[in-house]
């Protein structure tokens, strides 16, 4: 039993080490993470798509699941937040898990709150947001996301 504990103890401590003495180039590949959450949180599709790499990947948890550009899958969410009623979308970030770099390019791993009204009905998800990003002159630019229901 002690072993048990003591795992989950180590495991939910993993998160918080992620972040514990970040370098310079984890910190700017998290702030960049940060700022493609905010411009999502405002709706502001022209600084979403201007962080995106050329032929970003993003992953998705609604069909057809895939799209390569951020704005492809802009408008798909706009369809779909107008079929099923969905206004008022805001995603909470949470402490990452991982912000690694390597060179030219970060992993970033962030448990995340999503939340939004379906049908004037509250909403709460909880899911783990991964991106990738490439470094683009000083700037990190989205080379990919992938978005995982938790």
């Amino acid at each position: 039993m002690r072993t048990i504990i003591a795992a989950a103890m180590l495991a939910s401590a993993a998160p918080l080490a992620a972040n514990a003495a970040m370098s310079a180039d984890q910190t700017t590949a998290w702030a960049a993470f940060q700022r493609y959450d905010a411009a999502f949180n405002k709706g502001d599709a022209k600084t979403i798509t201007g962080m995106c790499a050329p032929g970003a990947i993003i992953i998705d948890d609604f069909a057809p699941h895939t799209w390569q550009g951020c704005g492809a899958w802009l408008s798909a969410l706009g369809a779909l937040e107008k079929k099923e009623g969905i206004t008022g979308d805001v995603i909470t970030l949470h402490k990452p898990w991982h912000v690694d770099v390597t060179g030219a390019r970060a992993y970033v791993v962030a448990p995340v709150t999503y939340t939004f009204k379906q049908h004037g009905k509250p909403v709460t998800e909880e899911a783990v947001w991964t991106m990738v990003f490439q470094k683009a002159g000083p700037d990190w630019r989205v080379a990919g996301w992938a978005w995982a229901q938790h």
